[in-house]
């Protein structure tokens, strides 16, 4: 018996064959360029330069000069005069409207935000005691401070954040103490009272 082995034939295109595989690779690099356009969003999280951060404002283009003192754990102080101690870092000392004037390119600039920002860049245990001082005034009238604690490593976390009122020239007032832990969590905040400014170094 004759065997007939029957074959199928396709006819294929060159040029077809090129343009798909031109598409397949144009599709993968599409992708990539899109991965890398979008990366995944982290949400809460902040380049962790320091661990906690404390901003202390009032009403901005105010003339009057708001201080922030810190007390940390072994009773050493951060203030203008004194900027850094440990790990605590006053980043930004402002004067109230002295020193907001900029001149960019010929034209007159006014800042007008009243703010400082202390960090603390590590978590030494104990407490830390936070207040703010009327040290300057043009207008002799009460100023609204805002005071923002927050622990931003590795995720931002606010901790406290209240308004209270400076009534006078030379009032200090606590805005909040809190305590770190040997395990580096914070508990006890408060705002009991505790003066720390040293007027006689003013």
């Amino acid at each position: 018996m004759a065997m007939f082995r029957s074959s199928r034939r396709f006819d294929t295109d060159p040029f077809t064959d090129l343009l798909f595989n031109a598409l397949l690779a144009f599709t993968f690099l599409f992708l990539v360029a899109l991965m890398f356009l979008n990366p995944p969003a982290k949400s809460g999280t902040i380049n962790p330069k320091a661990d906690f951060m404390i901003s202390v404002t009032w009403a901005d283009n105010s003339p009057d000069d708001i201080d922030t003192w810190i007390e940390g754990p072994s009773g050493e102080l951060v203030w203008f005069k004194n900027p850094q101690a440990s790990l605590m870092h006053l980043d930004r000392d402002d004067r109230g409207m002295t020193n907001d004037t900029l001149l960019i390119d010929g034209r007159t600039i006014i800042n007008p935000l009243n703010q400082e920002i202390v960090t603390i860049r590590g978590r030494p245990p104990g407490e830390y005691v936070v207040n703010v001082h009327y040290y300057n005034s043009k207008t002799l009238q009460p100023v609204p401070v805002t005071v923002y604690l927050a622990e931003v490593n590795p995720a931002l976390k606010v901790l406290h954040y209240a308004t209270l009122s400076l009534d006078r020239l030379g009032e200090e007032k606590t805005a909040v103490r809190f305590t770190i832990g040997t395990d580096g969590k914070v508990s006890n905040i408060n705002t009991l009272e505790k003066s720390i400014v040293q007027v006689g170094k003013l």
